[in-house]
């Protein structure tokens, strides 16, 4: 089976990860140079694969440029559709005003038309010349009626042209009412159309933000993840060599002195831990000591401690995390806890022992148990121990409360 680059530096991620919490006879947490060097590798490796993401990136970018282009032209003609419709919307309202304006006329012209065919009537019946003749009573009625005949007959002339004309206008209103109704319809329609394409261009856009966001994310969440995995071997190594060191020209220096002199050690100005926490601590660095286990270099458990490392693990066990608690090796765990006398002792504060009497001097680390005893990861040669805390030279004059 064929892995991608991304697979392999995943699967090395999590090797390395297993490697950290394995037994430690199998595995001592003092980092090895190989595993720096394979840490190293996979780190590289990680770089490699940004790079090459990065180049992705660029090409996507262009995508990207493209997409915003196009969906700013869609926005353009979304907006130009809008205006138009706009437009179109005036002139039909306008049309519409007009078409009903001749109808009125219209009406107007069929309503006198009407008045007049009702005058009519009620003259009484037909209304010609012939029947003015035989109706009229003499020649005065007759030329009364033939004069009123001239003038309805001009009424009645001019009634039907002005309802002609209000009929033509009607007819030709109706017919821009309707033209500019099709357009209001069809710009309608544009814009609905420029619409869906700005939003469909702007979701593209989106889309494509998110996918290189992603894909960022994820490169650079593994490259940092490989980057700190390698500075935390390294560290690590460095830590545990410096005390191993310290504990190597200790071996080799005369300690006249049972306690050192306090000569202005600061440390925290507040403690981390619980009374409860403390008694947690207590018990599980009991637990190591009598069930015997060995004395590692660099280790931190669960099979092998080193003396930092079952301070370490014994607070770890009773709820300190990071970043309130992290692997540290004695002379940093002397400046990072509240600094106690040691007539103030209580079970779970912790002890430190240096060759010359200064900080960077601090070669060994343990849990006070109480009654001037405490428990201990002392050498590869002594294992685990609960000793008296003066069999050791050189205890710093104060304890550090955790």
């Amino acid at each position: 089976m064929r892995f991608s680059s991304k697979r392999r530096i995943a699967l090395a991620i999590a090797s390395l990860l297993l490697f950290s919490t394995t037994p430690a006879l199998a595995n001592p947490k003092k980092p090895t140079i190989a595993q720096i060097e394979a840490a190293k590798k996979l780190e590289a490796e990680a770089k490699k694969a940004a790079d090459a993401a990065a180049a992705r990136l660029a090409k996507a970018n262009l995508t990207l440029r493209q997409l915003i282009a196009v969906a700013n032209t869609a926005r353009v003609r979304y907006e130009a559709a809008r205006a138009e419709l706009a437009r179109a919307t005036s002139e039909a309202d306008a049309a519409a005003a007009a078409y009903q304006e001749a109808l009125k006329q219209v009406k107007a012209a069929h309503d006198a038309i009407g008045r007049l065919a009702t005058n009519a009537y009620i003259m009484g019946g037909g209304f010609t010349d012939f029947d003015s003749l035989l109706h009229s009573d003499g020649p005065q009625d007759l030329m009364d009626r033939l004069s009123t005949l001239d003038s309805l007959g001009e009424q009645n002339t001019q009634a039907l042209f002005r309802f002609k004309a209000a009929e033509d206008a009607a007819r030709e209103a109706k017919k821009l009412a309707d033209a500019a109704e099709e357009r209001q319809r069809v710009a309608t329609a544009k814009v609905a159309a420029a619409k869906a394409e700005a939003d469909a261009a702007r979701d593209a856009q989106q889309k494509e933000v998110d996918r290189l966001q992603k894909i960022q994310d994820q490169v650079l969440k593994e490259l940092n993840a490989a980057r700190a995995k390698r500075v935390t071997l390294e560290q690590q190594r460095q830590l545990a060599l410096l005390e191993e060191a310290n504990a190597t020209i200790a071996q080799g220096t005369a300690i006249y002195t049972k306690i050192w002199p306090d000569i202005g050690f600061k440390g925290r100005s507040t403690s981390r831990s619980t009374p409860e926490m403390r008694a947690e601590a207590v018990a599980f660095a009991k637990k190591q000591v009598l069930a015997r286990k060995p004395y590692i270099w660099g280790d931190e458990g669960p099979n092998a401690f080193d003396c930092s490392g079952l301070v370490y693990a014994a607070y770890r066990a009773a709820g300190l995390s990071w970043p309130n608690w992290d692997r540290l090796n004695s002379s940093l765990y002397f400046s990072y806890t509240k600094h106690v006398p040691i007539k103030d002792l209580v079970p779970g504060d912790l002890l430190f022992y240096s060759y010359k009497g200064t900080v960077n001097t601090i070669h060994h680390i343990t849990i006070y148990a109480g009654n001037g005893m405490m428990w201990e990861a002392n050498s590869k040669g002594k294992g685990l121990l609960f000793s008296n805390i003066y069999s050791i030279k050189g205890l710093m004059p104060y304890g550090g409360r955790v």
